[in-house]
């Protein structure tokens, strides 16, 4: 056992570790670093847990603790780079439902039944929200699992009126809260766990009501969720940590909500009620040209007479695995004295940084990796982009057409180029289910099939 002095100060540093690990996740050169500082922190918050004050039962947490990190191990070794945004999704869920059972467990322990007067009615307002929030998270994660594993249809799920109906279950359950605290004994539960099921259908239908595009957006949202969640937990298990633990990553994931809704020109509190994902309500603007498409020998020759490339990867690059033969494309050209940079969009992928992480898996040097503001408007300089494997986030329609689902989302301009190469298995519309009027435009040439046999065949015809 710990003295309760040696507890707080381990809680304290761990709280430094955590937050030294946010300063260091948001560059991609210190992110390693970072990733070690919480992972030092977090074993340093669950020993200095374990052997506390008043806790028993050592055996059967670390045994809990040995199952779990086995078969979180198994798991995470299993999951591709193309499933990260699924696994960090259901994640999410574990938290929300941890933050459910620990208000229900708070709720049924002797000691909050002891509790009088003020006290006792705000440890029960701390337990009604934490399993509200969490009850939220929980099944909107599991939602947007689905939506992400493609087992639910990325299509949003539109009923009139359902802004009032959320709106209805929410003052119901503020009438619960009020019966919930007003309860005598345990007698409360009832209402407990109505609202529970009341917010569980509540997450149901926030993020089906969002359309596939805006998936990145929800996820980065679930997961300020989950950190307030934690927060709730904190609060209602009276452990310090678990309180600013949960706080800096329910700040972090909203200031990162904030951010990609800028960029997606979604507006904020939309996200956070499942408000926008909306299918628009006139007829698609209609797609003039025709779609051409190249070999690889044609793609090839395009290359060694480009001065400047820009690549411009999404999801089929992923799923693919094509940045391994994408960095020895760009080492071919680089030694010829092209210029080679990639467009990175903020939501491209299915998880914000999804390509920033697949291209630095195959050790693409970060000073070429430029965000969407940064090569936008030299894209006009540009004589070739390859798009590989992307779809919405080069999508003229976001500008010009009001009555595509992604209307007003900022977009990598690859049309302004000289010429532009968009490989793709075939003309299947992207994650938003609409046409690209891209494909049809007169500098735009197509080539079929798999990203990475594409690009290592591209590579044994360059000289």
């Amino acid at each position: 056992m710990i003295s309760t002095q040696i507890q707080l100060a381990s809680y304290l540093f761990a709280s430094i570790l955590f937050i030294l690990s946010l300063g260091g996740l948001s560059s991609q050169t210190s992110a390693k670093r970072g990733v070690l500082y919480g992972i030092v922190g977090m074993i340093i918050a669950i020993l200095s847990t374990i052997l506390g004050q008043g806790v028993s039962g050592h055996i059967y947490i670390i045994l809990a603790i040995a199952i779990a990190s086995v078969i979180g191990l198994s798991l995470a070794r299993k999951v591709e780079m193309t499933s990260m945004p699924q696994l960090v999704a259901i994640l999410h869920s574990f938290v929300g439902l941890a933050a459910v059972l620990v208000g229900f467990g708070s709720y049924l322990d002797p000691k909050t039944q002891a509790l009088t007067g003020v006290e006792h009615s705000i440890h029960l307002v701390e337990i009604f929200i934490g399993v509200f929030i969490g009850a939220i998270t929980f099944t909107g994660s599991v939602v947007a699992w689905g939506k992400l594993e493609g087992r639910i249809r990325s299509k949003p799920l539109i009923y009139p009126g359902r802004h009032m109906v959320n709106i209805l279950l929410v003052l119901v359950c503020v009438v619960l809260a009020v019966l919930f605290t007003m309860a005598s004994g345990t007698t409360g539960m009832i209402y407990l766990l109505i609202m529970t099921a009341i917010a569980f259908f509540i997450g149901v239908m926030m993020v089906m009501a969002i359309g596939g595009a805006d998936m990145p957006v929800v996820v980065s949202m679930l997961n300020s969720y989950s950190g307030w969640a934690a927060a709730a937990a904190g609060f209602m298990l009276g452990n310090d940590l678990l309180i600013v633990t949960g706080a800096l990553v329910g700040s972090s994931g909203a200031i990162l909500s904030i951010i990609m809704c800028e960029a997606m020109n979604r507006s904020f509190f939309s996200v956070i009620f499942g408000g926008f994902g909306a299918t628009p309500t006139g007829p698609a603007k209609a797609v003039d040209g025709e779609v051409t498409a190249m070999d690889h020998s044609e793609v090839a020759d395009l290359l060694e007479a480009a001065q400047s490339v820009a690549i411009v990867p999404g999801y089929g690059m992923a799923v693919a695995k094509a940045q391994f033969p994408v960095k020895d494309m760009v080492e071919n050209l680089q030694a010829k004295g092209k210029l080679v940079r990639f467009g990175i969009h903020p939501v491209a992928g299915r998880l914000p940084g999804h390509m920033n992480v697949l291209l630095a898996e195959a050790n693409l040097p970060y000073d070429i990796v430029l965000e969407m503001e940064e090569i936008n408007e030299d894209l006009e300089q540009t004589d070739l982009v390859l798009v590989i494997g992307a779809n919405d986030i080069v999508n003229p329609g976001a500008l010009d057409d009001e009555n595509s689902p992604i209307y007003g989302m900022p977009v990598l301009e690859v049309w302004n180029a000289k010429d532009v190469i968009v490989m793709k298995r075939s003309m299947a519309t992207g994650y938003a289910g609409v046409q690209n009027p891209l494909f049809f435009k007169d500098n735009t040439n197509m080539l079929y099939g798999d990203a990475k046999d594409s690009v290592s065949k591209i590579n044994a015809l360059l000289n």
